[in-house]
């Protein structure tokens, strides 16, 4: 049996959308689960459209993404090259071959007759109907178009496309989808001015002879798949034909249509894995890596976009999807992208990492906001303040911390660094807790913490635990206002600790004498 070989194949034109990631990782997952290859190819006949670093770009979101190619471009391999502007002699050969046969032939028409054409003729398509009236090989005869070529007159060579055929394409996901042939055009092929082919004849040969099993590819390559079905039959190679999986679209979050730039920008989420610099118009647009998400967390979320393993399990694991994955189980319309589940899916993985893990992100961002903080010291926030997240959620009637990335953290754990410098005393919990008593309680509980030689949670419990106990005062809130500036953070032992008694002293002290 022929060993699963699957392809991903962009255009360097510009940054890789999110919808060619999800397009990327499911040939990842049906290469891995059948114990097959995936090939990286470049697809870049359009050179009028290429963008320098767009190549680059691609190749280390993958990177980052945790997809990881067997072949292909940067990665070697024995079906090379698999840049296809590097395959140009390649092309010719099946070019010439398919003239040669008589299923392609070579056209002269203009922009301007092209143009004029369309003008004339309502929904004008180059095809049987039309194909005489151009100018081109069928009728110019042989030797006006060998006289043509050799003076160096540019043309193209179209498929040529015999109508009232039913091409039948066995699609995974769709079954089996017949269109006629009179509906199709006879596409161009190959163009003389660059000497390099379009998509269509180079996305076949290419396919044929790296030896590729499966097709699998957006919806909007659907309309081109009849065409390359005869192709694959012009060139009898009919029993090395790939089989077709066709992906939903990814739609916009709200109203109709597919995703685009515009709606990311318009709802404040990136379409793009990195952040891009677009060279040509100096646009810097949002990427899923630079806004804080987890590579684990994106494959997951955009994995579960238009294919569904069953089950309530949302949580899984790249190895998770490499065991489950099954394209029959793909949607066959198109699956809304829910950005809000991405933040959510994010949140989960952010929570499941280990304190240090997030240690190097918070250290980094305190150092945005003018702190210097050791990795122990943001460990020990992470470890305080990811366990009070947890617990806050699971409380009934309570709204959920807004923790979806690491940068969600500075304002829940600002006074770990900065202390109160005013109080707001119309704030629901500082009115609760601040009684006309309260300093002087404050006063008391800080004379006794004065002479605490052991500042350590047990320390501090063995000194307030007592008083508390023999005054009955409940004095927890109260400190929280002193230490906080209002109701959060995590236990009052432990912050104190993190303060170190002299910053704990102190801001009780300013929390006194402002309040009163």
């Amino acid at each position: 049996m022929q060993k699963v070989r699957v392809r991903f194949a962009p255009s360097p034109t510009g940054a890789l959308h999110i919808g060619g990631v999800r397009t990327a990782l499911y040939n990842y997952l049906f290469a891995r689960q059948h114990g097959g290859q995936l090939i990286f190819r470049i697809e870049d006949t359009d050179s009028a459209r290429f963008v320098p670093g767009a190549e680059e770009y691609i190749l280390e979101a993958f990177r980052w993404l945790g997809i990881q190619f067997d072949e292909g471009v940067s990665f070697g391999g024995d079906h090379g090259p698999y840049r296809q502007s590097e395959r140009r002699d390649i092309y010719k050969v099946y070019v010439q071959q398919l003239l040669d046969a008589g299923r392609a032939y070579i056209a002269f028409d203009t922009p301007e007759q092209l143009n004029a054409k369309r003008e004339q003729v309502p929904n004008f398509q180059y095809d049987a109907s039309t194909r005489m009236q151009m100018c081109n090989s069928l009728t110019l005869g042989p030797d006006e178009t060998q006289r043509r070529v050799a003076e160096g007159q540019p043309y193209v060579v179209r498929f040529l496309i015999e109508p009232g055929q039913d091409v039948h394409v066995a699609d995974i996901i769709r079954g089996d989808v017949c269109i006629n042939s009179s509906i199709l055009d006879d596409k161009v092929l190959w163009k003389s001015a660059d000497q390099l082919p379009t998509y269509h004849l180079a996305n076949i040969v290419d396919d044929h002879l790296m030896e590729v099993t499966h097709v699998i590819r957006g919806e909007e390559w659907l309309p081109s798949a009849p065409l390359h079905v005869l192709l694959y039959r012009a060139f009898g190679w009919e029993d090395t034909m790939p089989r077709f999986a066709h992906l939903p679209l990814l739609l916009k979050p709200d109203g109709k249509g597919k995703l685009s730039k515009r709606d990311g920008d318009r709802l404040g989420f990136p379409v793009f894995p990195l952040e891009w610099h677009d060279p040509k118009t100096g646009e810097v647009s949002h990427g899923y890596r630079e806004d804080g998400y987890l590579p684990e967390a994106v494959i997951n979320f955009l994995a579960l976009l238009g294919w569904n393993p069953g089950g309530d399990q949302e949580i899984l694991s790249m190895q998770d999807l490499i065991e489950k994955f099954d394209l029959t189980k793909c949607s066959k319309s198109g699956a809304r992208f829910d950005y809000v589940k991405g933040q959510w899916f994010n949140r989960e993985y952010l929570l499941q990492k280990p304190d240090e893990e997030w240690a190097p992100a918070l250290v980094h961002l305190l150092g945005q906001q003018g702190i210097e903080a050791t990795q122990q010291q943001a460990a020990e926030v992470v470890r305080m303040m990811k366990m009070k997240v947890i617990e806050y959620d699971t409380k009934e009637g309570k709204k959920k911390r807004n923790i979806s990335f690491i940068s969600d953290l500075w304002p829940l754990c600002r006074f770990f660094f900065v202390a109160p410098a005013q109080f707001d005393r119309e704030d629901k919990f500082v009115k609760k807790n601040w009684k006309p008593e309260t300093a002087a309680d404050m006063r008391e509980m800080a004379q006794l913490l004065g002479g605490v030689t052991d500042w350590s949670i047990q320390g501090l419990k063995d000194a307030v635990d007592p008083w508390v106990e023999a005054t009955g005062k409940k004095p927890w809130n109260a400190w929280r206002v002193c230490l906080v500036g209002e109701g959060q953070g995590p236990d009052m032992n432990e912050l104190a600790v993190f303060l170190g008694k002299d910053e704990t002293l102190r801001r009780m002290e300013f929390a006194i004498q402002t309040l009163g």
